[in-house]
């Protein structure tokens, strides 16, 4: 299901939610127990304590403690408070049409400014438009806005915003190295992907897990590419709304049990690994490849393969230090893992975290590629086609940028739907 489909049906909640709130007391807060350039060494060291304290806010999708993506991000404000003396992290979680309709992120944005917030990150790509609507209206408040391509000057959405950064790490490369770890260790040769919604985030890091299992099969393997199936089979959000997307339990499930042994995941829950668990138990042999937080392989690790995770602390401590120093500028950052050490936490901003399901000979191997892609392998070459068999880029033509973040179907050899219907 699209995000517009979900939307709509969202409204038909929202009326209903009005229609309660006033007889419902009110819901209180979640509360808390590359263009691309080479990463930075270290990050910055801090400044002395500010004159006055810095509060920063932040707005998760989803909630504050899932184990993925929006865990990833709230960890990095943490990383903030621990190393800027003074800084304060305020947040709201579960931003997004099913657990707050009838509110924007440019709305609760200024909820946060309320609770002193001298600084705003929006943490999806689905918050671009309200990140973008809050930039221009409070031109005096610095954003971040995770993803997104609004401040990229050779972009096709750039806005000239004096406040707006956008940064993203290049997940591309530990994608690459996700479906490599797949490849290697499927039986069946049939690999599924586990997507969100739609949209040119989501395909082109789909299609960057599929070229990492390509060239395993092929280079690493010396497997015939005929014999890989690689399928993606989207549910329709970043996470589950009941209702509106697709289950990703089930999801999970129709591939383990229609021989898909190895499950990528690319949403920002950890349903397919809970249900790689649930199939080994009943006595198949599949695996898990995580995503999105460092910590994901944790609630099984003996089914998971390792973890493709983002790592926000350089972002964010970067750019709120630049602000403490009146030195924060519009920028946009796609930043890749720091080769020397792929899980510095402090200076690599896209990791692979292996698990102990990864056999040793595949650990070897996945060694190999990995050097390779420090090395200066580039996947993302010709010839690849799109997914009707359009020429996207000529043998030997390196992808450039903008085709790579605007990939606007699937690959060839890739087998799901490239558009929302």
């Amino acid at each position: 299901m699209s995000l517009k489909n979900v939307w709509r049906g969202v409204a038909l909640l929202a009326a209903m939610t009005m229609l309660l709130a006033a007889c419902t007391p009110a819901a209180t807060e979640t509360a808390a127990p590359e263009p691309t350039v080479e990463p930075t060494a270290a990050p910055p060291e801090p400044t002395a304590e500010p004159e006055q304290p810095l509060t920063f806010g932040m707005l998760l999708v989803g909630p504050y403690n899932d184990h993925g993506w929006s865990q990833a991000h709230y960890e990095a404000g943490l990383y903030v408070e621990e190393n800027i003396p003074g800084a304060t992290m305020v947040y709201l979680d579960k931003v997004n049409p099913a657990d707050r309709p009838g509110t924007t992120p440019a709305q609760l944005a200024e909820d946060l400014v309320a609770q002193g917030a001298q600084l705003v990150i929006f943490n999806s790509d689905d918050m671009k438009d309200g990140a973008t609507e809050f930039a221009t209206k409070y031109p005096d408040i610095p954003v971040i806005h995770a993803s997104g391509d609004v401040a990229w000057a050779d972009g096709q959405n750039f806005l000239d915003l004096g406040n707006m950064v956008n940064v993203m790490p290049r997940m591309e490369d530990t994608k690459h190295i996700a479906g490599c770890a797949a490849a290697l260790t499927t039986e069946t040769g049939k690999i599924g992907y586990l997507g969100p919604l739609i949209n040119d985030e989501t395909r082109r890091l789909a299609a960057s897990a599929y070229l990492g299992a390509r060239y395993c099969w092929t280079e690493v393997l010396g497997n015939d590419p005929a014999d890989l199936e690689f399928k993606v089979t989207w549910i329709g959000f970043w996470f589950n709304i009941p209702g509106f997307t697709s289950d990703p339990t089930q999801v999970a499930d129709d591939f383990y049990n229609s021989g898909y042994d190895v499950v990528i995941s690319g949403i920002d829950t950890t349903e397919a690994l809970v249900q790689a668990r649930a199939a080994t138990e009943a006595g198949n042999v599949v695996y898990n490849v995580a995503y999105d937080f460092e910590q994901g392989c944790d609630e099984a690790p003996e089914v998971c393969l390792g973890v493709a995770y983002f790592n926000w602390r350089p972002f964010y401590l970067r750019y709120i230090q630049a602000y403490i120093d009146g030195t924060f500028a519009p920028a946009f950052e796609w930043l890749g893992p720091d080769w020397t050490n792929i899980n510095n936490l402090d200076t690599s901003y896209a990791g692979f975290e292996r698990s102990q399901a990864l056999s040793q000979e595949a650990g070897t191997q996945l060694d190999g590629f990995i050097a390779e892609l420090a090395g200066g392998l580039n996947l993302w070459s010709g010839p690849l086609n799109l997914q009707d068999g359009t020429a996207y880029l000529a043998d030997g033509e390196v992808g450039t940028e903008q085709q790579v973040w605007y990939l606007p179907q699937l690959l060839e050899g890739m087998e799901g739907q490239s558009v929302s219907e």
